[in-house]
């Protein structure tokens, strides 16, 4: 019987530039959606998807992601004592979320390098990777449906959506054909990385959610830098397809760029609507602006 995928890589090491110059001094993944920073989001699904443990690919910079998931003595010893017990747990929640581990990446140098980082904390199990720009709103966590897929046929797992027209330039995007007994499920054979349009082999686009074999370490570490000099997990799955059956996976759920501007505007007001406590008053308030 196969492992069950327990841990979950989240790589946090870039500069964020996209976010100038808000991110000059605080790190991208700390930006706040609504009010929980982007990266407390993935985290919420993987925990939700039963992961037990939890590593950041951290690099320069990025002390205040890793506070933010500590206890704070002061925090919690100030809020106690002005008998604010509903913000107390809110703090004391984030702390004991997980078991979570950080690996310093000196610099950035591409998406395979980072998840290559986890390699001795992770040995020889399945793990996720959960790309935090990516924050997928979904009744089942996107991460878990994965897993599901994973404990079923033991092989690795990319995240897709349906992306029609041009826009499907900008992503990776599957090759592959669709399983005949499952219709969100597609027998990969390859991938292409932000195709012409023209070119493209088929509308599913690969988004930041990943459940690899333990196998992608070694061929990560035979695998040449590519564009820019970055060590490119595409490259590495590519390989892996040689060796091991790759599925892709049509998720359920919505999916939000929050690492692009306008992605996160449209995150921000989603995620706002479905609140209770102000999500009709927020609602009646953009009417009144767009009226």
């Amino acid at each position: 019987m196969s492992k069950r995928v327990r841990t979950a890589v989240f790589p946090a090491g870039g500069l964020g530039t996209r976010f100038l110059p808000a991110t000059k001094v605080i790190p991208k993944e700390m930006l706040a959606l609504v009010d929980k920073p982007i990266i407390q989001y993935g985290v919420e699904e993987a925990i939700a998807a039963g992961i037990e443990h939890i590593i950041f690919i951290t690099g320069r910079g990025k002390g205040a992601m890793e506070d933010h998931f500590d206890i704070s003595y002061e925090l919690d010893a100030t809020l106690e004592r002005k008998g604010k017990r509903e913000l107390l747990e809110v703090s004391r929640k984030i702390s004991s979320m997980a078991r979570i581990s950080y690996v310093r990446q000196k610099e950035p140098m591409g998406l395979g390098h980072a998840v290559l980082c986890a390699k001795q904390l992770i040995g020889d199990e399945p793990f996720a990777v959960i790309l935090p720009d990516d924050v997928i709103d979904a009744p089942t966590p996107c991460i878990g449906q994965m897993m599901k897929v994973y404990d079923e046929l033991e092989g690795s797992v990319l995240a897709t959506m349906t992306i029609e027209g041009p826009a499907i330039s900008a992503y990776g995007v599957l090759a592959g054909a669709q399983d005949a007994s499952n219709p969100r499920l597609y027998n990969c054979t390859g991938m292409v990385e932000k195709p012409k349009f023209e070119e493209a082999p088929s509308k599913q686009a690969i988004i930041g959610r990943y459940i690899l074999t333990p196998g992608i370490f070694a061929i990560l570490e035979k695998t040449g830098f590519g564009a820019g000099g970055e060590l490119q997990l595409t490259d590495g799955i590519l390989a892996l397809l040689r060796e091991e059956k790759v599925y892709g996976y049509t998720f359920e759920g919505k999916r939000f760029d929050a690492g692009d501007k306008f992605g996160m505007l449209q995150a921000t007001v989603e995620f706002a609507l479905k609140r209770p406590e102000f999500g009709e008053r927020f609602r009646a308030f953009l009417q009144s602006v767009i009226a």
